[in-house]
């Protein structure tokens, strides 16, 4: 599991090192404002899928994935989350 989302913060910085042509992520990791306006749209649906209890597993994922690219093209590394976190530990 954790390998997966590891292999998913690796693609994102490898778009972002070295951009595909028609790459979604690259999409939204040169427009900040995109990829905010889908990370608050993401998480609406997601809400609203808990709410009906419908394609949650769906919505979480895109949640994931919209979060991490607009982490990564603000320049918030994944480990710093990670660290965070672990100091909050009691």
């Amino acid at each position: 599991m954790l390998k997966d989302l590891e292999e998913l913060i690796n693609l994102i910085r490898e778009r972002k090192k070295n951009p595909k042509e028609n790459s979604y992520t690259n999409k939204l990791l040169n427009n900040k404002k995109l990829s905010l306006e889908k990370v608050n749209e993401e998480i609406q649906e997601l809400v609203e899928s808990i709410e009906k209890n419908s394609n949650k597993i769906h919505e979480a994922a895109d949640v994931i994935y919209h979060l991490f690219v607009y982490l990564e093209a603000n320049q918030i590394k994944i480990e710093d989350i990670i660290e965070e976190l672990n100091k909050r530990k009691k």
